[in-house]
């Protein structure tokens, strides 16, 4: 039996086998069943190797938080010694700093919970501001952080070989470099003035924007708002056309709708989360030829325990 094994949720099957293929890994089935109330009950294959990788992505995070404790303990009882989460996309991680009194920080508890329940923690772009890592965040014995950008990057130079990256925010801006810097792209910045959950005011940069196809690429797109007000900016200043790309496609409540009445072109998403507009993957097949995400993550973790 191989000393390493991925464990996945069944409504994450299809990505998580992909990495546990790609990697040369076997991998298993967390079966969940649900109560009358509401209560759930898991189970996990009656022996496990010293080695366990559990594969979830924390969009809507509550009730999963509550499923990786079940798990984590579990495993540990079963036999793992080591247990590492992937988790592509990691919620929690805004709130980092109290900005009234008596208001919690939702970024220090998550992170020290994941860092008693889990020995290692693997995710891609988190939504870190004045945490500068991911170590600091959730401060576990291994931590990897590596990002969509790249991948994004790739998809968009094969779509419109000359197209203008902006980000939609300061805090954008190392994504935009990153995914520029494989195919040459113009890229810049935009300044965002933040009042509320969802007013927000954007400031383009000093850039020629007329006539460009012009890509707005992100980490996160949530509420929406910041996309479209970049996106009525961009046109506003001559862009022929805007598309955005983003690592976590959350798009909560209204906000495709409200991107796509700014006048987006195309909606591009890793499938960190999964969604109708996903187009790269983060965990590729074995036929992917370049090395990608799910490579490096498998390049970067230990072999056993």
């Amino acid at each position: 039996m191989s000393d390493t094994l991925v464990l996945y949720f069944d409504d994450e099957a299809a990505t998580a086998c992909r990495f546990a293929e790609t990697a040369g890994l076997p991998a298993a089935l967390i079966d969940r069943h649900r109560f009358p109330d509401g209560e759930l009950k898991l189970r996990l294959p009656a022996t496990l190797p010293p080695y366990v990788i559990i594969y979830r992505s924390l969009v809507h995070p509550n009730e999963k938080l509550i499923e990786l404790l079940f798990a984590a303990q579990t495993a540990r009882q079963l036999g793992a010694n080591n247990l590492m989460l992937i988790a592509p996309y990691l919620a929690y991680m805004r709130q980092d700093i109290a900005f009234h009194d008596g208001e919690v920080v939702s970024q220090k508890i998550i992170g020290r919970f994941l860092a008693q329940v889990f020995d290692g923690l693997a995710t891609v772009d988190p939504h870190l501001h004045r945490v500068a890592t991911l170590e600091e965040a959730a401060p576990v014995k291994r931590a990897i952080t590596l990002s969509g950008a790249p991948l994004l990057g790739d998809y968009i130079a094969q779509k419109l070989p000359n197209a203008f990256l902006l980000g939609p925010d300061s805090e954008s801006a190392q994504w935009i470099a990153s995914a520029a810097q494989a195919h040459g792209f113009d890229h810049a910045a935009c300044e965002k003035i933040r009042r509320g959950d969802k007013d927000v005011q954007v400031q383009l940069p000093a850039v020629d924007l007329k006539g460009r196809q012009v890509v707005i690429l992100d980490d996160v797109a949530s509420s929406g708002r910041t996309l479209a007000k970049a996106t009525r900016a961009a046109l506003e200043a001559g862009a022929s056309s805007v598309d955005v790309a983003v690592t976590h496609a959350l798009f909560a409540e209204d906000a495709l709708p409200v991107i796509r009445a700014a006048g987006v072109r195309n909606i591009w998403s890793t499938d960190s989360i999964a969604h109708d507009s996903n187009i790269v993957s983060i965990a590729p097949d074995r036929k992917s030829t370049r090395l990608n995400s799910s490579h490096e993550w498998i390049s970067r973790m230990p072999s056993s325990a």
